[in-house]
């Protein structure tokens, strides 16, 4: 039996009865299927040019992977891996599902023509025993070894970026305020439907009652996420961008947002925190298209159009 039949995307929960170990069950079994040959109709076919490897890295108490995507040798580089190649960090969306699999079309693309070494976070997800500080700190870790060892990687770190989508849009902009914390320069952040708020005014914003049960049913998940990113005690402004004390000397960022999402206004307010700040911003919105319309490629018409903004916005950043 082909792989195409053999594998098949599992019916949403009820994010509103579903128990941690339902979860588990539902995450393996959708996340099985992102990775799987039968979901590429929707999430796209990978760039011919760049490979794409599984790698481990060695963080502090723990060993986590991540998918490396590179250009692939042509003419006179045919003998050896390119070296001093931008880095892009990127963060798969999902929260506490998903995987960076789910990227290959977007990743494989800037990993060919920008080209560039990108490197995805498959981070911890979110769930009972796994908050968002975890996957935050992963997001973190990887940018800061990778850029530690770029020489290794084949990576110029004075030329590097955070990207990431949805939750994934979160953790980079969590990145993007710890890097100039520790006084890395990044040259830029992408954040594409970026959830950036998960404090108690999480649902205050007009899009999220616009948009709480259409196209989808955003507003259980997003409570769903909310109840297990944010645990009780925790103080939720640490983990939410949009109430970041200072938002200043930042790297320059492209927020992407698509109108029918939930949390379209997240990015809209993010991006006028931004400019207030005096950090480069350019918000760009994609009319009609959803929330995680840069990994559908194969429903989502502006997908295309989306991945090349990103693409020349990074060029430009990580020029020489």
């Amino acid at each position: 039996m082909s792989e195409i039949t053999a594998v098949t995307r599992p019916q949403e929960p009820d994010f509103s009865t579903l128990t941690p170990e339902e979860l588990l069950v539902y995450r393996e079994a959708e996340n099985r299927f992102r990775a799987s040959a039968a979901a590429r109709a929707y999430l796209g076919e990978p760039d011919p040019g760049a490979a794409i490897t599984w790698q481990v890295v060695a963080l502090p108490g723990r060993d986590l992977p991540v998918r490396v995507y590179r250009p692939v040798p042509t003419g006179d580089d045919e003998a050896g891996v390119p070296s001093g190649l931008p880095l892009v960090v990127h963060v798969h969306g999902g929260g506490f599902v998903g995987t960076a699999t789910q990227c290959d079309w977007t990743n494989s693309h800037l990993a060919a023509r920008l080209p560039a070494l990108v490197v995805s976070v498959e981070h911890r997800l979110v769930a009972p025993d796994s908050p968002l500080a975890d996957a935050a700190a992963d997001g973190w870790d990887v940018l800061d070894h990778v850029v530690r060892h770029a020489a290794q990687w084949g990576a110029d770190p004075a030329r590097t970026a955070v990207f990431g989508e949805s939750c994934g849009a979160l953790i980079s902009a969590l990145t993007a305020l710890r890097a100039r914390e520790a006084g890395l320069r990044l040259a830029a952040q992408v954040l594409v439907n970026p959830a950036v708020d998960v404090t108690a005014t999480m649902y205050d914003h007009a899009s999220i009652t616009e948009y709480a049960y259409s196209p989808s049913r955003a507003l259980p998940l997003l409570r769903y996420f909310q109840r297990l990113a944010v645990p009780p005690g925790t103080d939720a402004r640490a983990v939410s961008p949009l109430y970041a004390d200072d938002l200043g000397g930042l790297a320059p960022a492209l927020v992407v947002v698509p109108t029918q999402d939930a949390v379209a206004d997240h990015g809209r307010r993010y991006a006028e925190r931004l400019h207030a700040a005096g950090t480069p911003v350019r918000l760009t919105e994609y009319p009609g298209a959803k929330h995680a319309f840069l990994t559908l490629p194969g429903v989502e018409p502006q997908a295309a159009a989306a991945r090349a903004e990103i693409l020349a916005f990074l060029r430009e950043a990580l020029a020489e």
